[in-house]
Formats: C-alpha cells, structure tokens, sequence
C-alpha cells in the first residue's frame, strides 16, 4: 500500500503554463546563438570539422579524420551534421547547417522531458492527497502543471546553456537519454510508443560514443520496471534488455568501446569537483534534494526511483572521467524530472527566496551585459571598453539594428515578467521556477545579441588562422603536428589549407610548420626549420601560433 503523498494541491493551482508563452520560452532559449557566428573552440570546433570534411567527401563516412587524426567513436552526430550540410550547406554555409539539427536535438530534449514529468505525474503514487469536500487537482491537469515546472527548470539548468547550444555528440547523448526515460515514465500509458522510444535510445546512445552510459541506464531501467507494481512497466523490462543488447551490438559494430578514465590529483580537483556539481546544476539539485525528502515514503515508487537512476548513472559517469562536464550534462533532464516533484511542496518563503534570488542574481547579469555593450558602442562608460579593448586586441564592433531590438524585446519582457511574478499571482505550481527559467534565458539572449560579436571574437578560430594566413599563402601544406583536433580544423576550414598532423617536422613533406606555443614557453626552431612569425590568439596568451618555413 502506497504512504499518502506530500502533495497537497488545489485544482487552482493546477493550471496550466499558457501553450504560447511555453512556446516563446523554448524559443527564446533554443534560437539565440543558431545564428550569425562561427564554430567555437574546442569540442564545437572539433565535432564541425569531422561534419564538414564528411560532407565535402574529403574523408570516410565509417572512419573520418581530420589532417589524418581519426574521430572518436561518436559517429551518428557526425553523420547527422553532415547530411544537413549536404542538404542545406550550399544555402545556408556549412557551420548554420551544421547547427540546426543540433538545434532540434536539444528541443527535442525540451520536449521529451515534458512528456517524462507527466506520465510519471500521472502515476499514482505521484498524485496529490484527495480533499475530504474536494476540489484537489484533476490527475491530468496536475500533471501538466509538474510537467511544466520540469521544463522550466531544465531550461533554468546553467550547465546546459553553452554546452547546449553546441554542435558535438553530447548534444545525442542528451536527447538519447530524453528518449530513454520518456520510455520508462511512458511505459505503463504507450504500448508501442514506449517500445520504440527504448530500442532507438539505447542504441543511439552507443552511437554517439556513450556505449557504457547505454548499458548503465538499461540495467537501471531494468531494476525500476522489473519491481513497478504497474504490470505493462514489468513487461516492458524485455524490451529494454532488447534495447540495451541492440546498443552492444551497435558499439562493437561501431568500435564505440574506449576508457575515457581519469583520476585525481591533487585536493583542490575534488574543490573543483564540487564548484561544478553546484553551479552546473544548479537549481535543479537544490530542488532535488527537497523532492527527496518530502517524498521519502516514496522512494521506491517510479516517479522517483526512474529519474533518480538515470542522474547517479551521470554523477558517476562524471566522477570516472575525472569531473567531465560534458557527462554531468545527461543528468540534467532526469534531475529537472526530480525537481519539478518539489513544486507541489515548497513553501511560500522557499519560493520567495528562489524569486528574489533570481531577480538579483540576472538582474545584475542583464544590466552588466548593457553596460559593456554601451561603453563599447559609445565609449560611456569609458572602462568596459578599454578592458573589452586589452582583453580581445584586434576586435572591431559590429553594430546590429536587429540584434539591439532583440535585446530591448528581450529585457522588456523580463521586466513584465518580474511585474507579473511579484504581484498577485501565487498559485501555479509552475510560478517558483518561472524567473529562474526566464533570466537564463534574458541573459543567453543578451549574450548572442549584444555580445555575439565580442562573444563569436573571444571564442573563434578565425582571428588566429586570419593573423597566420598574412605570412602563409593559401592552398599550401602546413605540417602540424601535437595540435588539438579543433587547431587542425580551423586551419583547414577557415585557412584552406592541407594539414598534416601525423608527420614529425624531420618527416613531413609539407613547406610550412605550425607548432602551438604559450608567451612563457617558446621552443627553439626545429631542425631544418625557419621561424617566419609567431601570432598570438587575440583573446588567450596561452596560445601562440609558431610558424616556420623549411628552410633554403
């Protein structure tokens, strides 16, 4: 027998976020930064580079490499990019096509998320308490309410902001593991939808180079539906040790299996560690650990155990692979699932506190954001662009009409927003992560408005190769070996050259020779090799461009 749930909710506070405004919100965190900027350094750059020469047919579908340095094993995002560069590169230009079904992808996880929070919310162990003389909440309504809560909180979540809206295989990781607990809150409520959902998720999560998280989460899954008091969620238990052999059988076929451990070193990793757990996050683990507790008596019960699983799968992921961001990332659907379960509960000055702390916190962030953009455009105040100028040398404004109306558009309804949360309006459930939601989202507008060319400048390959390119003429071979996969792309793609990265300098065939420096530590020229010039990044002193030629 099922202990009597925490919540305790009225039919009034079961109302549902308005379709429209749901709509802008996911809109108005998915299209910022799709548009007008280039690949940026590192993973972005490196995922771009393998699509790119895929789609120009300079290297194999089954084993792509850039300047001769093989791919990982994720080679479904790889493929997914360059179909759509095949298809849309010649209109759009190859980095926007490339961005677009990477787009997708994270709505996609936006969408899928809902979905969970609401067929778990529809369980009955996850209903609100009944009301002796009525008026609880309807099931249904209730659940759309939780459902809407978890969006926004996922779209609140600050580690998915920049890692979300880059084009590189953790971005089908991600909205794998969206499909795979769709599977198992749907599971009870969608014969074949469910079905389907675990025999693609597993499968493309090995794809897309995560063959072990595939297999953790099949198991996990397995535990949860194979003990569910729900008779077709013990049945769907075959088909996710069906989706998690099939996930097997693609990673061998792929050559997915690799060890990607790494360890700790010294006592301020595990302080780093711990900073990334609470501001990456951050503010679904604080509205977590309250689900946790309100709900105690009902740990065992899907609409906990399920998300629960699927976020330790990634915690530990993260802890293996030494504090890895990028595997921190799958958790952040599961762990908005869970955070969405404390709504029904808060109390009002926890739900005070939340909105106040919000207000302040993006407030600021919006009104520095303004300020700098003002001075760099105006010169008042004269600080921010004299930092702006010793931080990024070389960077020349590019004034937008369009991008300052987004950002007025952007900053109003912000505003309206705060008005409309600080007055009488204090029964939805979703209402506590509505500020949260929309200030990270203000402030990512912001950024890839106002500060897209500072921000695109900062972050680019293109001011380096541009500074490179005045001493090597285009088209030639440049050797250059011990350079990271995203410096082999930007030569190639932005510089047009032939790059060689598997040849020493005593090797090589190529004329010319690029080794990656910092200001502190120069290396003497190479053997046979000529020191023409060294660029410096505009925006990072730690990496310096040595370029040689072979000497007469």
């Amino acid at each position: 027998m099922n202990s009597p749930t925490p919540a305790l909710v009225t039919q009034r506070a079961a109302q549902r976020l308005p379709r429209l405004a749901l709509l802008l919100f996911c809109a108005a965190y998915l299209l910022p930064g799709l548009f007008g900027r280039d690949p940026w350094k590192a993973a972005d750059m490196t995922s771009f580079g393998y699509m790119v020469d895929i789609a120009q047919g300079s290297t194999s579908w089954w084993s792509p490499t850039v300047a001769g340095i093989p791919s990982d094993s994720a080679l479904l995002p790889y493929w997914l990019g360059a179909v759509f560069i095949k298809l849309l590169g010649g209109l759009l230009g190859p980095p926007l096509a490339a961005r677009i079904p990477f787009t997708l992808l994270l709505g996609v996880t936006l969408l899928l998320t809902w979905y969970s929070t609401y067929h778990f919310a529809r369980t009955e162990a996850a209903q609100p308490v009944p009301f002796a003389f009525g008026g609880e909440a309807s099931p249904i309504d209730y659940a759309r309410a939780v459902a809407d809560g978890a969006l926004l909180a996922l779209i609140a979540s600050l580690g998915l902001l920049q890692l979300g809206h880059e084009t590189t295989p953790e971005l089908a990781q991600l909205a794998s593991v969206s499909l795979f607990l769709y599977a198992l809150a749907a599971c009870p409520f969608r014969g074949w939808q469910s079905k389907a959902a675990v025999v693609v998720a597993l499968p493309a999560l090995a794809a897309s180079g995560a063959p072990m998280i595939g297999a953790l989460l099949a198991v996990t899954g397995g535990i949860v539906c194979g003990r569910s008091s729900y008779e077709p969620a013990r049945r769907f238990t075959l088909w996710i040790a069906a989706g998690g052999v099939l996930g097997l059988v693609v990673a061998t076929l792929l050559g997915a299996w690799g060890w990607r451990l790494d360890g700790y070193v010294e006592a301020s990793d595990f302080v780093s560690l711990g900073k990334l757990f609470v501001w990456f996050m951050w503010p679904g683990w604080l509205l977590a650990f309250w689900t946790l507790w309100r709900w105690r008596a009902q740990w065992l019960n899907r609409h906990i155990t399920a998300p629960l699983g699927c976020v330790l799968v990634s915690v530990g992921a993260c802890l293996a692979m030494g504090g890895s961001d990028r595997a921190l990332m799958l958790g952040l659907p599961p762990l908005a699932v869970l955070a969405a379960f404390a709504l029904p509960t808060l109390h009002r000055g926890t739900s005070a506190a939340m909105d106040w702390f919000s207000v302040f916190f993006f407030s600021v962030w919006a009104l520095a954001i303004w300020v700098v953009y003002a001075s760099v455009y105006t010169g008042v105040p004269a600080k921010p662009a004299a930092n702006v100028a010793r931080l990024a040398p070389g960077f020349i404004p590019n004034f937008s009409l369009l991008a300052l109306l987004t950002a007025i558009a952007a900053t109003l309804a912000w505003l309206w927003l705060v008005k409309w949360r600080t007055g009488r309006h204090r029964h939805p459930l979703w209402k506590s992560l509505v500020l949260p939601a929309s200030g990270v989202a203000l402030c990512w507008s912001l950024l890839m408005t106002l500060g897209l060319p500072l921000f695109d400048y900062a972050r680019s390959y293109r001011p380096l190769v541009t500074r490179i390119a005045r001493h090597v003429p285009g088209d030639v071979c440049i050797a250059a070996p011990g350079l990271s996969r995203a410096q082999l792309v930007a030569l190639e793609y932005f510089g047009g050259y032939r790059v060689d990265a598997t040849q020493m300098p005593d090797r090589t065939l190529c004329e010319f020779l690029v080794v990656m420096e910092t200001l502190r530590r120069q290396a003497p020229a190479p053997k046979g090799w000529q020191l023409i010039t060294r660029e410096l990044r505009p925006s990072d002193s730690d990496e310096v461009a040595a370029v040689y030629r072979r000497s007469p």
